[in-house]
């Protein structure tokens, strides 16, 4: 710290007036907030590789040299190991879309507009920022290799799967590991590969304009690894149509730098480093979460599990065994759910010591009934008010559940909503920046999945989930179309939503083979 301090004072002339840590993410690096008397502020970096710091320094330098988005570097010591930046704020995209991933995915149009700005300058530093740039000068490597595609995948399959238990056949898959590696590094590839292009590692200015950070591991390499790690990062819940818009943005903005390939190949090979990508944070995660027991990498184990389950319905990739066992692992019952409920987390997604019972979509329901086997489920949601009771099951079977939502925060008191409903985007900003409707959500979240799959596998036709409050306006209605788009997204049944005051009403189809 004492000759970081230094080296501010030989910058600037003077005593820092604060300095304050900013939070680490998974770096070595330190990184602190200094201030002077004048009231301007840098940001001071304390590195442990004098490799990994002279790759960014470098590449600062490039970059700042063909006017790219990037910090300038103000300062040096003259082992490299500590420098100093522009500050560049406080406001990262991690957290100026934090809304739209707490919702769900449910991102609204300003946070849209700032992907999309993200996006589009993507391709401004990955080929513009690569003409002239010594890539020898890059760590810990200069390109994108074979050699680093096989690391990433015996990443991956030491560190992951090995600790799922599932049996594979070790020669196999790895002659398929060889041919996936030979394919993704088949084209040349003379574009500058960021490695960890993500929204923590964009700064946003007062206005909305993106610069980007921590780009010390880039190297020479293809142009869609970048995209593939951006928009399938599993815990920003990109839905789908959100991501074809971003992926067409990130299209029509890299014409303006190179001639680009057709649709079709772009999108093949867009697919074969998305597919790449997730197997590399499944890696990343099982290492992190399953032997150094970080809970916040065990819990993105299953949204990326989904996004594996999702690509391999592309049924597009030439690797026969990779492709089987990968789809045994997603239909291992760990990972049957996005949420387990019996989950033992400290134990990296093992069953507990008490279940000495392994389960099995295959094995059947432990117990029969005369309702057994008819499906396939249907799901029916109601919003509603209480000073007119609650709905009423038409199906007969007197089933499901009856949420009160008068213990979250009512919008409906003030005067800006009364004329709205829980389906106008300010009221649904409302409720989602107070944060109590999530937080109640989440548990309903949990209960009705554990009990709609317990149904799917029963075969039964009927289930209804109510969600009242005060008017049957605000947080019902919200509540409701929430849970019901929830249930059809992730089991792709047919699901009715009705809300009975509003006299609005919905149907989401069961998606073709249900």
């Amino acid at each position: 710290m004492e000759q970081l301090f230094n080296l501010y004072k030989q910058w600037a002339g003077t005593e820092p007036a604060h300095v304050s840590k900013i939070p680490g993410a998974g770096s070595n690096r330190a990184y602190y907030r200094i201030k002077g008397k004048d009231g301007r502020s840098v940001i001071g970096v304390i590195g442990t590789s004098r490799d990994e710091n002279h790759a960014f320094l470098y590449l600062a330098n490039h970059f700042n040299a063909k006017r790219l988005p990037v910090p300038k570097v103000l300062a040096v010591s003259e082992d490299q190991l500590r420098y100093l930046q522009s500050d560049l704020g406080e406001v990262s995209l991690f957290d100026a879309i934090a809304g739209g991933r707490n919702a769900g995915g449910r991102y609204n149009v300003h946070e849209k507009e700032l992907l999309k700005r993200t996006i589009r300058e993507l391709p401004n530093i990955q080929i513009r920022g690569a003409r002239g740039l010594d890539f020898s000068q890059c760590y810990p490597q200069p390109e994108f290799d074979v050699n680093s595609v096989l690391f990433d995948l015996n990443y991956f399959k030491y560190c992951f799967l090995k600790a799922t238990d599932l049996d594979f056949h070790e020669l196999k898959l790895e002659a398929n590991f060889h041919l996936f590696a030979k394919e993704l590094t088949a084209e040349k590839a003379d574009a500058f590969l960021y490695r960890d292009f993500q929204a923590r590692n964009v700064m946003l200015d007062a206005e909305g304009n993106p610069y980007f950070i921590d780009f010390q591991g880039g190297r020479k390499g293809p142009y869609y690894y970048d995209l593939a790690s951006f928009l399938w990062q599993a815990s920003a819940k990109y839905p789908h149509k959100l991501r074809r818009e971003l992926v067409y943005e990130y299209y029509e903005s890299l014409k303006n730098f190179m001639e680009v390939p057709s649709e079709r190949h772009f999108v093949d090979r867009l697919s074969q480093f998305v597919l790449f990508r997730t197997l590399q944070v499944l890696g990343a995660y099982g290492f992190r979460g399953y032997f150094e027991q970080k809970k916040h990498f065990i819990e993105s184990i299953p949204p990326a599990i989904q996004n594996l389950r999702e690509l391999l319905k592309l049924d597009c990739f030439p690797y026969p065994y990779m492709m089987d066992m990968l789809k045994r692992l997603t239909e291992m019952p760990r990972f049957a759910c996005i949420e387990q409920p019996a989950m033992n987390r400290s134990d990296g997604y093992k069953t507990t010591d008490k279940n000495i019972y392994k389960a099995h979509p295959q094995d059947g329901p432990a117990t029969f009934s005369k309702f057994d086997g008819k499906g396939p489920l249907v799901v029916r949601v109601y919003s509603f008010s209480y000073r007119k009771g609650i709905p009423q099951d038409d199906s007969g079977n007197g089933g499901g559940y009856v949420f009160d939502c008068r213990s979250t925060h009512n919008p409906g008191r003030y005067e800006p909503y009364k004329q709205l409903t829980g389906l106008d985007e300010p009221v649904i900003r409302f409720l989602e920046d107070d944060g109590e409707i999530l937080t109640f959500l989440d548990s309903v979240y949990r209960l009705a999945d554990a009990h709609v799959n317990r149904y799917i596998q029963r075969g039964f036709t009927s289930l209804m989930f109510c969600f009242g409050c005060t008017g049957g306006q605000h947080r019902s209605v919200y509540s409701a179309q929430h849970l019901a788009e929830h249930i059809h997204e992730k089991f792709g049944i047919e699901v009715h939503v009705e809300h009975r005051e509003q006299h609005i009403s919905q149907t989401f189809p069961a998606n073709s083979g249900m």
